[in-house]
C-alpha cells in the first residue's frame, strides 16, 4: 500500500493535522463549524421512516464542476497503470452490454486528490453521524467510494439491490450510503430511485440475495420479494439537483434505469459504516485489504472522517 515512485497513494494522507486536504475549499476550524452541518429532526424521522432522505445540499456547483473534470479520466480509461492498481475495481462497462453502458469504479480516492478530499466532507460526514445512529453523534469510519457513469443515449440501467448485500463481510450492518449528483438528474437521465419502507426487508436478519453482480436485470428483483413486499414496491425517483445528496440505509432498495438523454449522467457514491465495525472474513474486504475476522475496521483504507470529539 506504500506510494509507486510514480504515483501517490492519497489514503495516505488522513492522519495528519489536517483530516482532509482543503483542495474543494473546506472549511473547519472549530466545533461549531462541523455542527452547522446537522441535519433537522425532521430529515432525520424521514429517514426513519422511509429508509432514505433525499435533496440535501453537500457541494457547490463550482466544487462539481472540479469533480467532473477529475471524472473524465475515468470514463475515457485514461490512468496509468500505476493509478489502476491502486483501484479496487474499474470496469468500462459493467453491464457488457454496448447499448447499456454502466461505467463503475471503485477506490479512487487513492488516486485523485480531489475525489480524496470528498471522503471528508463536513457537509457529508457529520450527516452520516447523525443517520447511524439517531439521537446521537456517532464516530465514522470510510468504507469505500464508487463512481456511476451513464454516457448519453446509452446508459446503462443499476439493477434494484441493496447494498448491504454486498456487505456482509463486515458486521455488524451499521452502514449508510451517500448518492451525490454531479450534475442535475431526471427520469430520463437515469436518476436514482428509491422503494420507501424497504430498508425493514430481510430474510431471517440477512439483506436479500445478490442475483445479479452486474446490475443489468433491472426487475431481477422481483422475482425473491414476498406478495407484501412486491404490493409495497413503488419507486420514487429522486430528481437529484447538481450538488444534492441522497443518504439511504444499507436496506434501502434503490437502483435507476438507463440514461436515454442528450447528456451524461454522473454521480459520485461515498459509503461509511459506524466506528467499532468488525471483519467478519479472513480473505481480502478490498483488493489487498486484509482485517482479520473480529478485527476492527481501521487503518489506513478505512479512515476516521468524523468524530464527535473534533
Amino acid at each position: 500500500m506504500s506510494d509507486s515512485p510514480l504515483v501517490r497513494d492519497w489514503s495516505l494522507d488522513h492522519e495528519t493535522s489536517e483530516p482532509f486536504l482543503n483542495l474543494l475549499r473546506l472549511e473547519v476550524r472549530k466545533k461549531d463549524d462541523w455542527l452547522k452541518h446537522r441535519l433537522s429532526e425532521e430529515d432525520i424521522k424521514r429517514y426513519q421512516a422511509n429508509g432514505y432522505i433525499n435533496h440535501v445540499q453537500v457541494l457547490t456547483h463550482e466544487q462539481c464542476d472540479l469533480l467532473l473534470q477529475e471524472y473524465r479520466c475515468f470514463m475515457e480509461n485514461d490512468l496509468c497503470q500505476e493509478k489502476m492498481e491502486l483501484l479496487y475495481e474499474y470496469h468500462r462497462n459493467q453491464t457488457g452490454d454496448e447499448n447499456n453502458v454502466l461505467m463503475h469504479a471503485l477506490g479512487h480516492w487513492r488516486v485523485s486528490p480531489l475525489f480524496h478530499d470528498l471522503v471528508f466532507l463536513p457537509s457529508v460526514v457529520v450527516k452520516v453521524s447523525q443517520l447511524l445512529n439517531p439521537g446521537t453523534l456517532t464516530p465514522v469510519r470510510f468504507w469505500h467510494d464508487q463512481l456511476f457513469a451513464k454516457p448519453a443515449k446509452h446508459g446503462g440501467v443499476v439493477a434494484w439491490h441493496q447494498d448491504y448485500s454486498y456487505w456482509t463481510r463486515t458486521r455488524p450492518m451499521q452502514h449508510i450510503t451517500v448518492h451525490i449528483a454531479l450534475e442535475d438528474q431526471t427520469e430520463d437521465n437515469g436518476t436514482i430511485q428509491y422503494i420507501p419502507g424497504s430498508h425493514r426487508w430481510n430474510r431471517n436478519g440477512e439483506p436479500l440475495p445478490i442475483l445479479d453482480f452486474n446490475f443489468k436485470d433491472m426487475e431481477i428483483i422481483k422475482s425473491i420479494l414476498t406478495p407484501e413486499e412486491l404490493e409495497q414496491f413503488k419507486p420514487e425517483p429522486a430528481n437529484l439537483h447538481k450538488g444534492e445528496a441522497s443518504f439511504h440505509h444499507a436496506l434501502s432498495v434503490h437502483g435507476s434505469y438507463e440514461n436515454r438523454s442528450d447528456q451524461p449522467r454522473r454521480a459520485a457514491v461515498l459509503n461509511y459504516f459506524a466506528d467499532g465495525t468488525l471483519s467478519d472474513v479472513n480473505t481480502e474486504l478490498l483488493k489487498g485489504s486484509f482485517i482479520p475476522k473480529g478485527q476492527r475496521m481501521s487503518g489506513q483504507l478505512y479512515p476516521l472522517v468524523y468524530s464527535p470529539e473534533w
